[in-house]
């Protein structure tokens, strides 16, 4: 039997409370249903602070590379932010800033990204999909954006979100079908 597939849930909510981690959450739950997922999180809320003062990458200590490595070595990245003025937060990007220029090469990435109100929708296709094209990587084609309407309570409170997670998901675990298991990319790479 293959090994579950690697995923890495970028979570760029610098607060410990957010709807940010609840769209991730309901996410990685709609990927398990579809694929065996050995997930890890790489939270800002929790490392962000490792990440803010570095400059260069010799520069960050052992968690914060460790959750590089984690981004890196991902089967699958499910990148979420909150929207901040109208793109990701500024501490995204700099997380961002710091992974390998092809360590992203055709890895699937999910987009994601909450906001206040429906205004916010684009982020997903004018921001987060040419950040990750730049990496080179396989954006998921559905992009999850969720209001706060939506997500009322801290939890999926609209059925056409749900919908939006659940095609996002079967989308992107089509694709790791379709590469094969962890094991036959590893001996691939080899």
């Amino acid at each position: 039997m293959s090994r579950p597939y690697r995923i890495t849930a970028l979570v760029g909510s610098t607060s410990t409370q957010s709807r940010t981690q609840v769209l991730v959450d309901a996410i990685v739950k709609a990927l398990a249903t579809q694929v065996a997922v050995d997930v890890k999180l790489v939270e800002l809320s929790k490392l962000g602070t490792r990440f803010g003062a570095a400059v260069l990458k010799d520069q960050l200590d052992a968690p914060a590379l460790s959750a590089l490595d984690q981004i890196e070595q991902a089967d699958l990245v499910i990148a979420a932010s909150p929207v901040y003025k109208g793109s990701y937060t500024g501490l995204f990007k700099h997380v961002i800033d710091f992974v390998g220029i092809d360590t992203l090469v055709d890895t699937p990435v999910i987009l994601a990204a909450t906001g206040g109100g429906d205004r916010h929708a684009l982020v997903v296709e004018h921001q987060l999909r040419p950040l990750f094209g730049f990496f080179r990587a396989h954006t998921i084609p559905t992009a999850v954006y969720a209001s706060e309407a939506e997500l009322a309570g801290y939890e999926v409170s609209s059925l056409a979100l749900q919908e939006r997670i659940n095609e996002a998901a079967a989308q992107a675990a089509q694709v790791l079908r379709q590469t094969g298991s962890t094991d036959a990319l590893l001996k691939r790479a080899a």
